[in-house]
C-alpha cells in the first residue's frame, strides 16, 4: 500500500496544513497589523506633542531655538528640528536641530517639513533615511514660519516586530515538525484500529465467525467495532440456522420421499387388502402435503427476498378467516383431544390479503399444536382496537423460554417442542407477510400462556373498496 495514501499520512498532512495555515495567517496578517499599530502609536504620540511645542516656539526669539530644541527633544523623546521658510522658490532650511553634535544634512530636505510649509497645515507619516524608518510630525508655527518637525526612529519598535517574526518562523517550523510527528503517530494508532476492523471484516466475509471484533474505544471507531461484532453474532446465528435448515430440510425431504417410495413399492409388488391400501394412500397424501408445504415456504421465501411477492389490500372479515382455520384443524384437534375455540368480538374487518391472512392464521394454529402437548387448549380470538383489527392465537402450553423469545421470527430458527418439526421458516414468512400488508406480528409468552397476535389496519366503514395491490 502506498504510504502517502494511508489514513495516517492523510491525517498528519491535514494537521500539518492546519498548523501551517494558522502560522501563515499570523505571519501575513497579525505581524503586519502589529507593525502598523506600533507605527500608528508613535505617530499619534508625535502628533499630540507637536502643537504644544509649536505654541512654545511661537513666543521665543530665534537665538533661543537651540536650547528649546534640546529641551523639547528630551520631553518628546524625539528629534526636534526647526526650519525657516525660504522663498522664492518656497523651501525650508534647518535653523535649529536637537542633534547639535552632528550635521543636519539628513533632514535638510525633509518632505514632511516641506509639505507643512507649502500647505501651512500639519503633516505626519513615515520616511526612510539611510535605510532606517522614522515617524515624523511637522507643524507650522505661524504663516511665515518656522516649521517644527518631530522625528523619532522606529528602529527599536520595528526591531521588536522583526524579532517576533523570526521567533514565529522558528516556532512555526518546530510546531510543524511536532504536528507531523504527533499527527502521524496518532493517525498510525487510529489506522491500526481500522486495519483490525478490516481484518475482522475479511474474516466475517470468509465465513469465520468465532473470533470477536474487539475495540475498547469510546469513539466512532469503537462504536463501529461493536456494530461489527453484533453483525458477526447475527451472521453466526444465521449461518448456524442455515446449516440447521439444510439438515432439517434434508430430513423433511428425505423422510416423506422414503415413505412414499416404500409405500409405492408395497402397493406395486405386494398384494394388500383394501383397508391397508386406503391407509397407505392416506399416509401418502399426508407426505405429499408435507412436501408441498415445504416447497410453498421456500417459494414464498425466495419471492420475498426478490421483492416479487404481491399482496392485495381489501376488506377481510377476520371472524370468517378464523372460522376457516378452526374448521381446517378441527379433525386434528379432536384426534388429540385438544379444545379449539373461536372468540370473536363482533364484526372485525381488516385491510389485507385474505389468502395471506388465512396462511398466517393457519401457520399460527399449526405452530401452537406443534409446540404444545396433546390436550392443550387453543383459542383463536378476533378483536379490534382504535386503529387495528387483530387475530390472535393463544395456547396454554409451557411458553417460550426467554433465550428463544427474541429469535422465534428469525429465518431457519426452530424451537424444539413435543412435536417439533418443520423448516423454521413459517413464523419468519408470516411476519414478513404481515409487514407487507402494513401490519405487525408479535408474541407474548409466559409459563402457561403464549399469544401470537396479527394486527392489521382496520378497514374503512365504506361499503365497497377497490382492491389495492401492494408489492414489496
Amino acid at each position: 500500500m502506498n504510504p502517502f495514501r494511508s489514513v495516517g499520512a492523510r491525517l498528519s498532512l491535514a494537521l500539518l496544513l492546519v498548523v501551517a495555515g494558522v502560522l501563515g495567517f499570523v505571519y501575513l496578517f497579525v505581524v503586519p497589523s502589529l507593525e502598523s499599530r506600533l507605527v500608528h502609536a508613535k505617530l499619534s504620540q508625535l502628533e499630540r506633542a507637536a502643537p504644544s511645542l509649536a505654541k512654545q516656539v511661537f513666543s521665543l526669539p530665534q537665538f533661543e531655538w537651540d536650547a528649546f530644541a534640546e529641551n523639547a527633544s528630551a520631553s518628546a523623546n524625539a528629534r526636534v528640528v526647526l526650519y525657516t521658510i525660504i522663498s522664492p522658490p518656497l523651501a525650508v532650511a534647518v535653523a535649529s536641530d536637537s542633534r547639535q553634535a552632528a550635521p543636519s544634512t539628513d533632514v535638510a530636505h525633509d518632505k514632511l517639513a516641506t509639505q507643512a510649509a507649502l500647505t501651512l497645515e500639519r503633516a505626519s507619516g513615515t520616511v526612510t533615511r539611510r535605510g532606517e524608518r522614522f515617524a515624523e510630525a511637522a507643524v507650522p508655527v505661524s504663516f511665515d514660519g518656522p516649521i517644527l518637525l518631530l522625528s523619532a526612529s522606529l528602529h527599536d519598535s520595528l526591531g521588536n516586530v522583526h524579532l517576533v517574526q523570526r521567533r514565529l518562523v522558528l516556532a512555526g517550523l518546530l510546531a510543524l515538525l511536532v504536528a507531523l510527528v504527533v499527527g502521524y503517530g496518532g493517525a498510525h494508532v487510529f489506522a491500526r484500529r481500522l486495519r483490525r476492523l478490516e481484518r475482522a471484516a475479511e474474516r466475517i466475509a470468509d465465513g469465520k465467525f468465532d473470533e470477536p471484533v474487539a475495540d475498547t474505544g469510546r469513539d466512532e471507531v469503537g462504536e463501529l467495532a461493536r456494530t461489527f461484532d453484533r453483525m458477526r453474532r447475527r451472521l453466526a446465528r444465521l449461518d448456524h440456522a442455515r446449516r440447521e435448515f439444510i439438515t432439517n430440510a434434508s430430513h423433511e425431504l428425505r423422510t416423506p420421499l422414503f415413505s412414499l417410495g416404500g409405500m409405492l413399492e408395497l402397493l406395486t409388488d405386494e398384494e394388500v387388502d383394501e383397508a391397508t391400501r386406503r391407509e397407505f394412500l392416506e399416509t401418502m397424501r399426508g407426505q405429499v402435503a408435507r412436501l408441498a408445504k415445504l416447497a410453498t415456504e421456500l417459494l414464498d421465501l425466495s419471492r420475498l427476498d426478490a421483492g416479487h411477492l404481491a399482496v392485495e389490500r381489501e376488506p377481510v372479515p377476520l371472524a370468517g378467516v378464523a372460522q376457516a382455520v378452526i374448521d381446517e384443524f378441527a379433525a386434528v384437534a379432536r384426534t388429540e383431544h385438544r379444545p379449539l375455540e373461536l372468540e370473536a368480538d363482533g364484526d372485525v374487518v381488516a385491510l389485507g390479503d385474505s389468502q395471506r391472512v388465512l396462511q398466517i392464521g393457519r401457520g399460527l394454529v399449526e405452530n401452537a399444536m406443534r409446540h404444545t402437548e396433546a390436550g392443550t387448549p387453543i383459542r383463536v380470538r378476533v378483536f379490534s382496537t382504535e386503529e387495528h383489527a387483530a387475530l390472535a392465537v393463544e395456547d396454554e402450553g409451557g411458553g417460550i423460554a426467554p433465550e428463544h423469545g427474541g429469535h422465534v421470527f428469525e429465518r431457519f430458527y426452530r424451537v424444539e417442542g413435543p412435536q417439533a418439526s418443520g423448516s423454521g421458516l413459517g413464523l419468519a414468512i408470516a411476519r414478513e407477510l404481515a409487514e407487507l400488508m402494513g401490519g405487525t406480528l408479535g408474541v407474548e409468552s409466559s409459563p402457561g400462556r403464549t399469544v401470537f397476535t396479527l394486527a392489521l389496519p382496520a378497514a374503512p366503514h365504506a361499503a365497497e373498496r377497490a382492491p389495492e395491490v401492494v408489492r414489496p
